[in-house]
């Protein structure tokens, strides 16, 4: 069978989403599948892999980020399905590309698989703390309908986690299938644990005290991940017991990151680590992970922490919040740092060997990424080979009353 997935925010210069669609390639080739990726790009022209192709639609670059380019026109992502003609239509976007999807006119099946939630990423990661995560929902009720209606035109939607299904089925979308991703636990171990690379972290945090406590986070510093957060809530915990944060990672915010680092004792901002056997050393070797991020489907670098058998303190929504639990984990209100200051004494306070070893318990039961493509092809192979599927119809969205007078906490939105 053939697998065509309209991917719109691929770029061959790009992180996660490259990284996803490559092990998809893989996999698919392995079972079978030919996979065709249909992506923004420079230039009009085509790629060919093996068992697989990746075909490039000329598109301007998003002016943010100079490594990505947007779909502005259906027209040549259609000629692309036009000359392919897939067995099941995939889009990984809700926007250009998720209406090329939805109007081909061919007869395949269409599946909608939702990466992220744009409302919880950007509006509320940005303006949460002010107004409200249920006073945004309400604004963007207009992005709602606008889903709903581009919904109405797949056999199928998919998403990664009970979360975002739940948010959507909230607003009328009829219940998603999830198909949880999955995490490459190779390359993270407790075994990497290293007394060594502990010490040269909270040097670098300006710790001399080789036992005091060491937080570890890894993030892109970008409004959704709430470092702000995080440092605010790392300042009030250590006032009263000296320890040390390691944050790894770089992004957008990180003037802004570095300038609140600079006024709290025990920090390094160390920027991004391209040494992926060094990272993971340093994951394993830190006594706790730090998160802010409330808002991702997943969380990966969560993921990551369990496997190399660090507990957890991480916001109390979102992907997060599945992947954490209570013998190895503390959760607080996302963009609360007083209560995330709270979490932190509350695990510093546990018996800190019994939360390594009940991490590393969770991490090794956590799936692979060839186990999520595996699901999710056996999934498009069942519903292919099912009579087409009438057209959902949702009901509609019920009236909500107009946002009241806005009213600001001393929570920052970062």
């Amino acid at each position: 069978m053939k697998l065509l997935d309209v991917a719109e925010f691929y770029s061959p210069l790009g992180g996660g989403v490259r990284t996803y669609i490559e092990q998809k390639i893989a996999v698919g080739r392995q079972l079978g599948w030919e996979t065709v990726i249909v992506a923004p790009g420079a230039e009009d022209r085509e790629e060919q892999r093996d068992h697989a192709k990746i075909i490039w639609v000329k598109a301007p670059r998003i002016p943010v980020d100079h490594r990505y380019h947007q779909f502005v026109s259906t027209k040549g992502v259609q000629a692309a399905i036009d000359r392919e003609r897939p067995d099941v239509l995939e889009s990984s976007s809700p926007w250009v590309g998720g209406w090329a999807v939805a109007k081909w006119p061919g007869d395949c099946v269409k599946s909608l698989f939702l990466h992220n939630d744009p409302v919880a990423a950007y509006p509320q990661a940005v303006f949460g703390s002010w107004l409200g995560l249920d006073r945004i929902d309400r604004m963007f009720t207009p992005f709602w309908r606008y889903l709903r209606r581009l919904r109405m035109h797949f056999d199928t939607m998919v998403v990664s986690s009970e979360w975002i299904a739940n948010r959507l089925c909230r607003f009328d979308i009829p219940r998603p299938t999830i198909i949880g991703f999955g995490v490459d636990a190779s390359m993270f171990s407790p075994s990497l644990k290293d007394p060594a690379a502990k010490r040269e972290m909270l040097a670098a945090c300006g710790i001399e005290d080789a036992d005091a406590p060491l937080l570890i986070g890894i993030s892109r510093h970008h409004p959704e991940k709430k470092v702000g957060t995080v440092l605010k809530a790392f300042a009030k915990a250590s006032a009263d017991r000296p320890m040390g944060f390691y944050l790894i990672g770089d992004g957008l915010l990180r003037k802004r990151v570095d300038r609140i680092a600079a006024r709290i004792p025990g920090v390094c901002i160390a920027g991004a680590i391209s040494d992926r056997g060094k990272l993971s050393r340093y994951l394993a070797s830190a006594d706790v992970f730090l998160h802010g991020g409330g808002f991702e489907t997943f969380g990966l670098v969560i993921a990551e922490a369990l496997c190399s058998g660090v507990p957890l303190i991480v916001p109390d929504t979102g992907g997060a919040s599945e992947l954490a639990a209570r013998p190895y984990a503390e959760t607080y209100p996302v963009g609360d740092a007083h209560a995330g200051a709270d979490a932190i004494n509350r695990i510093l306070d546990r018996d800190l060997p019994s939360l390594h070893r009940e991490a590393a318990a969770a991490g090794a039961r956590l799936p692979s990424p060839e186990s999520h493509f595996r699901n999710l092809f056996d999934y498009y192979g069942r519903v292919g080979r099912q009579a087409p599927a009438s057209t959902p119809t949702p009901r509609p969205i019920p009236d909500i009353a107009p946002v009241d007078v806005l009213s600001a906490n001393d929570a920052a939105p970062v």
